[in-house]
């Protein structure tokens, strides 16, 4: 009989401990499956409601283009690309929104997220890209918003400043009255471009204002290509001069289409309410890195005496 207990006993012992595995082996797979929604989520991959499998007739994709336009930053093209390759690609997209609120920035990324949208365009012909301006759109960001179908704004948003900048500081009488002397050695007749601790040289400086010129034609050139018709450049000689307007003078000059905002454009424009965000949210470890090749770009240009130059 103690034989028999001892039996049945060890037996409901070893099913406890089977029970007590498997509870755990199921904890550790659904803690497995959140990290992978979670590390796809932060890295731009789909929306959650997607990967849990929500099915919707129609949304409207949204790609957000906030802040500076440059190399490491949230609205560099990077980042950005990778955001308008995963809304095209995503079935249930009816239209694209560029969710502009820039200064602008590096002429380099605004040209390649221009081309990224021209590209996606030409692979996605029945999705529209429809770019909404918030505070600001201007410079840069307005060279991204103008390779959209359409381009929408509020009345009191700051849009334009196409143009070309670039800054820096002269040093040379300050160098004089400390008693400082610059002594830089190089191996090429302008390997000291626009040193900005050495007094200014006129070819220099004018080769270096061929340079900005010739980027604004490419910026114009963008502008124009998007923009069509629609721009008032004839009647209004000053619309590439740099200035910027607001929404509702801009709409006058072509350089916008209606008033509204994103929620406006989905609902009665696309006719898709629900708006899906796929900027990417990168993790700490790609914006570190992102920053630090960006700070190795900077360097450079510091090391030529410029801080680069930039569509502002």
């Amino acid at each position: 009989m103690d034989n028999g207990l001892e039996v049945l006993e060890r037996v409901l012992q070893a099913s406890i401990r089977e029970q007590r595995a498997a509870r755990r082996w199921k904890s550790f797979f659904q803690l497995c499956t959140l990290g992978l929604v979670v590390a796809a989520y932060t890295a731009g991959g789909p929306p959650l409601s997607e990967m849990w499998g929500e099915k919707s007739a129609g949304i409207t994709a949204k790609v957000a283009v906030s802040g500076t336009i440059a190399e490491g930053e949230r609205a560099g093209a990077a980042i950005v690309n990778r955001g308008l390759v995963a809304a095209f690609k995503d079935p249930r997209t009816k239209a694209v929104i560029l969710d502009i609120n820039s200064p602008g920035g590096s002429p380099v990324q605004a040209g390649r997220v221009y081309d990224e949208i021209k590209r996606q365009r030409h692979l996605h012909p029945d999705v529209k890209v429809y770019a909404v301006i918030g505070d600001l759109g201007a410079s840069g960001a307005y060279y991204i918003a103008s390779a959209a179908d359409e381009i929408y704004a509020d009345k009191a948003s700051l849009v334009g400043s196409i143009g070309v900048t670039a800054a820096s500081f002269g040093y040379v009488d300050l160098m004089k009255k400390l008693g400082v002397e610059r002594r830089a050695y190089t191996s090429g007749e302008h390997k000291a471009f626009l040193d900005q601790f050495q007094p200014e040289n006129p070819s220099e400086t004018e080769f270096w204002e061929g340079v900005l010129q010739q980027t604004h034609k490419q910026f114009i050139a963008a502008v124009e290509a998007g923009r069509g018709d629609r721009l008032k450049s004839k009647e209004h000689p000053d619309l590439f001069s740099g200035l910027v307007w607001s929404g509702e003078q801009a709409l006058g000059l072509g350089l916008i289409d209606k008033l509204g905002d994103a929620d406006y454009v989905a609902r009665d424009v696309v006719g898709a309410e629900k708006i899906v965000d796929f900027t990417p949210r990168g993790n700490a470890l790609d914006r570190f890195a992102n920053r630090v090749g960006a700070s190795m770009a900077g360097e450079a240009f510091m090391k030529l005496g410029l801080g680069g130059f930039e569509l502002r």
